[in-house]
């Protein structure tokens, strides 16, 4: 591992990072302060859609410092108008909003859940949401996670929500059977903080018409895994579906801070001026990183791309790993991929960065690579091979008797 890791003795102790120290990086690779070079396997947790230093983001950039950076929302800013206009012609929804991040674009979509509801006169609205779900760690979209470890010490959380498990249509009817205070559906297309976890094209139609019959709002989380990832603009699209509310931000920016709501026409006039605002969201700079990102990935073919690398990664990696104990399962849609084992395997991020290799584990027992989406053959192979050989390793050395 690098020698030079700095001390941060100013920084509030709230990561528990891996000690190594970044300099700069080029594609899919990035280099520490000593030299050293990793394949980066996690793309800034499903962030950095176009690698690192893509010559067209950086030329595009650049020229938008050296125009406009920030303005009030008080003034209208023209490209703000043609991203959005991207955004609803690739999902088929109406109108956006724009903020920063996704915690505030799920936010934004709880508020217009509750507003949703307070404007058909219901006081008390509830919202359906997952077990196993990450929305974010403000207090309301805590209150929507479904993940304990996170939610503890923060109490009393937000009330309003009734808890799912996944998959299960029946679990949904049996919940909100009756319930007229009822607004809304809110889940992951695919969960990435949870573990990996994909709603199937089945349970994600039944939830739609279950929508459409009680005249809810259908709101699907595509923070982490739309922009292409899965190898559709939007995971969601495989089911041939469309939500009301689509937060989005994460792969948006390629890596500058950007979140949207993208809303269909029973959401999209909820809000009203004086309902919810940003200071930052949809500002220049944002707005041309969103906008550049959408054209490179069209130019580039990226969407292909990621269906094509994320096939031959999750073939290969199961090819290679289901048949070895300790593996409980390889599972994914395009460059969103998740290996389950059988035990807490937290250790593999350092071993794997020993290695050369970047990756994250989620969920304690879940292996979660996220990489750019110009992700190659060569490079999908590389990580394969660094990959394989240190789980096989780590399953030996950690044999449960």
């Amino acid at each position: 591992m690098p020698h030079t890791v700095p001390a941060e003795p100013h920084v509030m102790n709230t990561y528990s990072r891996v000690p190594i120290a970044l300099s700069h990086g080029k594609g899919c690779r990035v280099w520490d302060v000593d030299g050293k070079v990793y394949l980066d396997a996690l793309g800034g947790i499903a962030v950095n859609t176009l690698g690192h230093a893509h010559p067209k983001l950086v030329r595009a950039l650049q020229d938008q410092i050296g125009k406009l950076i920030h303005i009030s929302n008080y003034y209208y800013y023209p490209a703000t108008e043609e991203l959005a206009r991207m955004l609803v012609e690739r999902s088929g929804l109406s109108n956006v909003f724009f903020c920063s991040t996704g915690l505030e674009a799920n936010e934004a979509a709880l508020k217009l859940a509750r507003k949703y509801g307070h404007d058909k006169g219901i006081t008390h609205p509830q919202i359906v949401v997952y077990e196993k779900a990450f929305h974010g760690r403000s207090l309301a979209t805590l209150s929507a996670t479904g993940n304990p470890k996170v939610q503890a010490g923060f109490g009393p959380l937000v009330e309003g929500f009734i808890r799912v498990p996944l998959n299960d249509i029946e679990a949904i009817r049996r919940a909100t059977a009756g319930n007229r205070n009822v607004v809304a559906v809110f889940f992951e297309a695919i969960q990435g903080e949870g573990g990996v976890n994909l709603m199937t094209t089945d349970y994600m139609q039944q939830v739609r018409a279950l929508c459409d019959a009680n005249d809810w709002l259908l709101m699907i989380d595509e923070v982490q895994c739309g922009m292409g990832r899965t190898g559709k603009w939007f995971a969601h699209q495989w089911a041939g579906i469309q939500p009301d509310v689509m937060p989005l931000a994460k792969g948006l920016g390629s890596g500058v801070p950007i979140g949207a709501v993208v809303a269909g026409p029973k959401a999209a006039h909820i809000f009203q001026p004086g309902n919810h605002g940003t200071t930052f969201g949809g500002n220049p700079l944002a707005i041309r990183a969103g906008l550049e990102t959408i054209r490179i990935i069209e130019e580039e073919g990226l969407l292909e791309n990621a269906a094509k690398m994320g096939f031959h990664l999750l073939s290969t990696l199961a090819a290679q790993l289901m048949h070895v104990p300790g593996v409980k399962d390889v599972r994914g849609k395009g460059l969103m991929i998740g290996i389950e084992l059988d035990r807490p395997c937290g250790a593999l991020v350092q071993r794997c960065a020993e290695a050369g290799l970047l990756l994250s584990v989620t969920a304690d027992s879940v292996i979660r690579m996220v990489p750019p989406l110009i992700l190659s053959g060569a490079e999908a192979d590389e990580i394969i091979a660094i990959l394989v050989p240190e789980i096989k390793a780590f399953l030996a050395e950690t044999a449960q008797t």
